[in-house]
């Protein structure tokens, strides 16, 4: 679904209120103030605050499957190239959409409402299906080793991406690197992760335990 620009303003104000505040605890009136807009005029394009994640959800969710999708239908790649690409995917996705990402952390943690628990599982289901082909796809080609566990395979990338990125500060002091500048270290943040993820999945997808 396209969004506009002031329906987008909405969803951002939203998003970055449910991260901090959480969802049960953003009022309407909240958002409409964060994005500066009338509060009818939420009602207007969303309806409710139930709907206005519901969009957020989706809009995350589709944006993210049309990327992956063009992924692992690339020509001319290996799988472990294609994995690599899907690392890099994520980690972008992640640092640029931390308001998000809280969001979901936050949701599966306090499981405010089951429509919300609804909302991420099937968005965690969509994105697995694609991961799930690349993977059935490096089998096949004798790329990958067989029994891989996709789901888990799934957590470890999130779960390291999303813990480093949230408490950086600690991994600033833990490597004495209080005096590299925020622009200096966020590029250094990325590519260490990224190549610690990459060297996890290659460990796990190509040697058999």
């Amino acid at each position: 679904m396209e969004y506009g620009e002031k329906q987008l303003q909405i969803m951002e104000a939203a998003e970055e209120l449910f991260a901090e505040k959480g969802f049960n605890g953003t009022s309407v009136r909240d958002i409409a103030d964060k994005a500066g807009v009338n509060l009818a005029m939420i009602s207007y394009y969303f309806g409710s605050k139930d709907k206005l994640l519901e969009a957020i959800f989706e809009y995350r969710g589709d944006t993210t499957k049309l990327i992956l999708e063009n992924l692992v239908s690339k020509s001319g790649l290996s799988s472990m190239a294609k994995m690599n690409l899907l690392i890099d995917h994520y980690l972008q996705k992640i640092e640029s959409q931390q308001c998000f990402h809280r969001l979901m952390v936050r949701e599966q943690s306090v499981k405010s409402s089951d429509a919300i628990t609804q909302m991420i599982m099937k968005l965690k289901k969509q994105n697995l299906e694609v991961v799930k082909r690349l993977i059935s796809e490096g089998q096949k080609k004798g790329e990958f080793r067989k029994h891989i566990d996709v789901p888990l395979l799934m957590i470890t990338m999130l779960g390291t991406a999303n813990q480093l990125i949230t408490s950086q500060h600690h991994y600033k002091q833990l490597n004495n690197l209080q005096d590299m500048p925020d622009a200096a270290f966020q590029k250094y943040l990325h590519k260490k992760l990224a190549q610690h993820l990459k060297f996890l999945f290659k460990t796990i997808l190509t040697n058999e335990a």
